[in-house]
């Protein structure tokens, strides 16, 4: 039966673009945040529909019935969070390395809610976070979850990724590399306090007489705010890096996700 120009496998196979656009898309950074309309997102999601099916769709064949369609839904989203969470490592370094920072500064009492992810985070956490997001759009950041959700659809059948001791043991090296990538964005502040700490420590022993707890907190804020400004060069680096292994990045985990093999 063809009706309006459209047979009941177009629309079905419609309908399964849908599902993975809808679901994956809004589970990635930026495009999921909280700051986005949901009218938008619904949007969003239907013109990316409408312009991926002509050419990157599944057959209406391959629509599952009964439980299966619970099952598909259940792996799209394991899909969506698993690609997200590739990005998210990075911008969970940057805040941990901004953590690290407020804390050497003093600024671990003065806390600001994230209005994206609603979490409480330091101050320097909160603002090189929304450096990076900046960065991470400037440098077309956001093409390129559109392009590996393009990808998905040549590599990962509805429903089809699965979570195998592989992709676990790839997943825990990558998230190690948080932690690594964190230290190395507040190396320089990190020096540069403990130079002060140490200066510091130097004059109270020459002249006890001299206030340096009070002394110390506008030298360390001063010295911490000018050696954070030459953090943004290393974090663009950083996020250009970052950038050029993310499309084979995400290709070796679907191809992990679907075969089990590296």
């Amino acid at each position: 039966m063809d009706l309006f120009g459209f047979n009941p496998s177009d629309l079905i196979s419609f309908y399964l673009t849908l599902f993975r656009v809808s679901i994956v898309l809004f589970l990635m950074p930026f495009f999921g945040g909280n700051s986005i309309p949901i009218t938008v997102k619904a949007a969003l999601a239907l013109v990316l529909s409408l312009a991926i099916w002509p050419q990157l769709s599944f057959p209406g064949e391959m629509m599952p019935t009964g439980v299966g369609i619970i099952v598909m839904i259940l792996g799209e989203f394991l899909l969506g969070i698993i690609l997200g969470l590739i990005v998210n490592f990075l911008f969970a370094a940057v805040q941990l390395g901004g953590q690290i920072i407020g804390f050497q500064m003093g600024f671990a009492m003065v806390n600001v809610v994230d209005p994206i992810t609603g979490t409480s985070n330091a101050v320097t956490a909160h603002f090189l976070y929304m450096c990076t997001m900046l960065t991470f759009l400037a440098l077309n950041g956001h093409l390129y979850l559109i392009q590996a959700l393009g990808m998905s659809f040549s590599y990962v059948p509805p429903g089809g990724l699965l979570i195998n001791p592989q992709l676990a043991n790839h997943f825990f090296e990558f998230s190690g590399l948080m932690f690594t990538l964190a230290i190395k964005i507040a190396a320089p502040v990190m020096a540069a306090l403990f130079l002060v700490d140490l200066a510091l420590a130097l004059i109270s022993r020459a002249a006890p007489q001299m206030h340096v707890l009070i002394l110390g907190f506008p030298i360390k804020i001063t010295v911490g705010f000018f050696f954070l400004g030459f953090i943004f060069t290393i974090m663009s680096n950083y996020v250009s890096d970052f950038l050029r292994e993310l499309g084979p990045m995400y290709e070796r985990i679907m191809v992990l996700g679907i075969s089990g093999t590296p």
